[in-house]
């Protein structure tokens, strides 16, 4: 069911995800990119780098990809469909938690839940912008 809601996406898609591993919806997810869905990544930088990662491969098919450069997690767990459906819970991403986790999953096409969750998306958007980004301590 995550996946055909996945699917149904026509014109955006973002998606703010810990963890991001499970290759058939790293498939629906660059399917969507190659049919014109604008389709957004945020992630946690410690967590795309790890073996079975999705993200690599979003990246090189050309999908924008942005991360926290902090030291705790960017923890959130959502997506948002045209701006219109957002689908959340406790599921990161991965087999494990497909196939063998207790997780959660809350698909709601109401704006008055989806536009908090929209608006920030946009704020972490924004605040992981690269060129905001400081590699050297500014002593």
């Amino acid at each position: 069911r995550l996946l055909r809601r996945l699917l149904s996406a026509r014109r955006s898609l973002e998606i703010c995800l810990f963890a991001f591993s499970s290759p058939q919806l790293g498939r629906a997810v660059q399917l969507l990119h190659r049919r014109g869905v604008r389709v957004r990544v945020v992630t946690d930088a410690q967590y795309m780098a790890l073996n079975g990662s999705q993200i690599g491969l979003l990246r090189h098919a050309g999908i924008p990809v942005r991360h926290d450069q902090e030291d705790g997690f960017m923890h959130h767990k959502f997506a948002i469909v045209d701006k219109k459906m957002l689908i959340t819970g406790s599921l990161n991403w991965t087999t494990q938690a497909i196939q063998n986790n207790r997780e959660n999953v809350l698909i709601v096409e109401d704006a008055e839940y989806v536009k908090p969750f929209l608006a920030e998306f946009e704020r972490i958007w924004e605040e992981y912008n690269p060129t905001n980004y400081t590699f050297f301590s500014k002593k």
